[in-house]
This record gives C-alpha cells, sequence and structure tokens, in this order.
C-alpha cells in the first residue's frame, strides 16, 4: 500500500532533485507525481554529460533521478559521474525501456531503485526510502572517519608513550650505570681492603660480602641490560646473537640463528622493534611453549627486512592472542606499523611461528654470511 503524506517521514528542508532526462513530458510528469504525493521539490533537468557534471559541481542536490537510455548517454554513465565524486547520493532510474538484467546491474554497481515510466505510484516511496538509506551511509561513513580519527590518534599516542617510556628506560640505565654502580664499585673496593688488611673474622665476612656484591652487580647490569641493550651499539646482528647466547645460556633451550647478511646498518626505531619483537618471543617460547628448539633467520635485502622466529613448541591458538593480558605481541605490532611494517602470529609445521617485516633503505644490508 503506498504510504499517505501523513504516514511519510517529514523532512525539514525542500528537496533538491537532479533529473537527467531528455524528454520534457516525462519530465513534467515526475514533477505532477511529486506534487500530487504533496511533495514538495525543488528541481533541475539536465539532458547530457556535460551538464550533469556542471550541475552536481554548481549546486548540493538531495537526490539524482535519470533516464536509463539517453542520446549519447545512459543511466550507467550517469551513476558513475555521481559516484565518483564520493558523494553519498540517492540514484533511482526511471525509464520505460530497461530490461531486468540492466536494472539488477544497475543495483549492483550502486543505484538505489529503478522504476518503469508510467508506473510512477512508487515514486514518492522510493526516493524517501533512498533518502533514509543515503542518510543511515553518510552515518556509518561519519562513524567510521570518526572511529579511524579515534585509532590514528591512539596510534600517534602508543607511538608517544614508546618514545617516552624508550627514553626513560635510556635514562634509568644510565642512572644504574653511572650511580648504582659506581657506588657498588666503590663498595668492593672497601671491601676488597678490609679483606686483605682486616682481622680473620673481618677479612672472611669481607669475603661473603663480596660474593654478595657481586650477585647485587650482576643484577644491576642484567636490569641495565633490560632497559637500553648497550650491546645495540655494536650493532643490531652483534645484539641479537648476544640476545640468543644469553637466552641459550639461562633457559637451556637450542636455538639457532642464520642470516643473509654480514653487516646491517638500520636506524634506531628499527633496530630496538627487531631485537624487542626477539626478546618477547623468546620470553613467551621460555614461558608458555615447551619447545625443545627454536630457529630464528634474519633476511635483508630490497628494502626489506625479515625476521622469522619458530618454535617446535605445543603451538600457538589465534584465541590467545585476543586475551585481554596478551599485549607484548599487540605492543610490538603497533610498533611495526608505526614504522611501516607488520607482525604476523601463526601456527607451523609443529609449534609457533613469528614473522617481522619492515622497510629498510636498499644500503642498509650489506655481504653475505651462511648460517
Amino acid at each position: 500500500m503506498t504510504p499517505t503524506p501523513a504516514d511519510r517521514p517529514e523532512h525539514p528542508q525542500r528537496l533538491r532533485v537532479l533529473v537527467v532526462e531528455d524528454s520534457e513530458l516525462d519530465y513534467e510528469l515526475l514533477l505532477a507525481t511529486f506534487a500530487r504525493e504533496r511533495l514538495e521539490i525543488e528541481s533541475r533537468r539536465v539532458e547530457t554529460r556535460e551538464q550533469l557534471v556542471a550541475a552536481l559541481a554548481e549546486a548540493e542536490w538531495s537526490a539524482v533521478i535519470s533516464d536509463h537510455h539517453l542520446p549519447g548517454f545512459s543511466s550507467t554513465e550517469a551513476l558513475q559521474i555521481v559516484r565518483a565524486g564520493g558523494r553519498i547520493l540517492p540514484f533511482i532510474i526511471v525509464s520505460g525501456m530497461i530490461g531486468e538484467e540492466a536494472a539488477v546491474t544497475a543495483m549492483r554497481n550502486g543505484a538505489d531503485d529503478y522504476l518503469i515510466k508510467g508506473r510512477l505510484a512508487r515514486l514518492v516511496p522510493a526516493l524517501l526510502n533512498a533518502l533514509s538509506a543515503a542518510e543511515a551511509r553518510r552515518g556509518r561513513e561519519h562513524a567510521m572517519l570518526a572511529l579511524e580519527a579515534s585509532q590514528r590518534r591512539l596510534r600517534e599516542l602508543l607511538a608517544h608513550l614508546d618514545a617516552v617510556v624508550d627514553e626513560e628506560r635510556a635514562g634509568i640505565a644510565r642512572e644504574v650505570h653511572d650511580d648504582i654502580g659506581g657506588t657498588l664499585a666503590a663498595l668492593r673496593f672497601d671491601l676488597s681492603w678490609i679483606e686483605r688488611n682486616g682481622e680473620p673474622r673481618s677479612a672472611e665476612r669481607a669475603r661473603h660480602a663480596i660474593e654478595t656484591l657481586g650477585q647485587a652487580m650482576q643484577a644491576a647490569q642484567r636490569i641495565q641490560r633490560n632497559l637500553r641493550p648497550p650491546v645495540l651499539d655494536a650493532g643490531l646482528l652483534e645484539a641479537l646473537k648476544w640476545q640468543i647466547g644469553e637466552f641459550r645460556r639461562r633457559i637451556g633451550i637450542a636455538v639457532s640463528f642464520s642470516s643473509n647478511v654480514e653487516t646491517l646498518a638500520v636506524d634506531a626505531d628499527i633496530a630496538m622493534t627487531v631485537y624487542r619483537t626477539l626478546q618477547e618471543a623468546l620470553t613467551n617460547v621460555a614461558k608458555h611453549a615447551g619447545a625443545a628448539s627454536v630457529r630464528v633467520g634474519l633476511i635483508a635485502g630490497a628494502g626489506q627486512l625479515s625476521l622469522e622466529i619458530a618454535d617446535d613448541g605445543i603451538g600457538l591458538r589465534s584465541s590467545d592472542l585476543d586475551k585481554p593480558a596478551s599485549f607484548g605481541l599487540r605492543g610490538l605490532s603497533e610498533r611495526a606499523q608505526r614504522i611501516g611494517g607488520w607482525l604476523d602470529v601463526t601456527p607451523a609445521a609443529a609449534g609457533t611461528c613469528l614473522l617481522l617485516s619492515l622497510p629498510i633503505p636498499a644500503s642498509a644490508a650489506a655481504g653475505e654470511e651462511q648460517p
């Protein structure tokens, strides 16, 4: 049943309808249909491609109604022109000559509806429905743009926080080295003097204190390395090899390392991202994987760096990455994205495979190294 004027949604302003039609009589029939349904519109008729482009550029329109067949022109081209401008604008085809296949194609291409000339009882409901749908699409687009802007601000905030954290870590590492390290070294010097020159009981206590002090100094050095690895100053490859060696020594899991380059010159952000990715991956292997061995491969060339870490453990389910507390890999993925790369974690033939890919300068990699 055709809605009565009282049933239709109210429009706060007069609708501005652009009509693509070469027949003056058919145009007048459209206007008469709107008038009969008491729908106030402001309209303009165009016949050619050039007139349509000009009309769209000159004014804002509520909707476009187009004939299907025009001399040297068609509703398909008209629809392409309307959509090419990025407008969310209702587009209705009204034609006396359009087959079912052409109508379906038009709908797939973005037309909102099609009607047959001479059967215009559905014109006003079709227009109002198309206007409502367009408003909903604009709302979704606005929400999507707002979400993208929010995500961009969040990424910028995370990047700032990472930079602040890295700076704070570097500052604390310097304090540990300069202040705590210097104090512990001075204390060791005094204890060594007591060990050499004190009475037997004092010397014995000094020796025990020196052993305890050595453990404290090792802990301080370990904290310093975790905060800001000084080994990165020797180069990324050396830092990765050192980290793997420490993992073998502390955890006892076999780790193989291979690289296709002998030297790799990358900036601090890339080096820290690769280093922290390997650190997090090895930590996860030690805590959760139950693996007997790990394979680490570094490939650099053609402006791309890839780090692959694969273990033969129990494997990682995709649901594990969605856990609320799964911040480590998630944070590394965000860090990689900020410098133009990506991080992916997938099940391997046995265990888990983590792949990090980052863009690097073409001149960053040099030489070839055998596994």
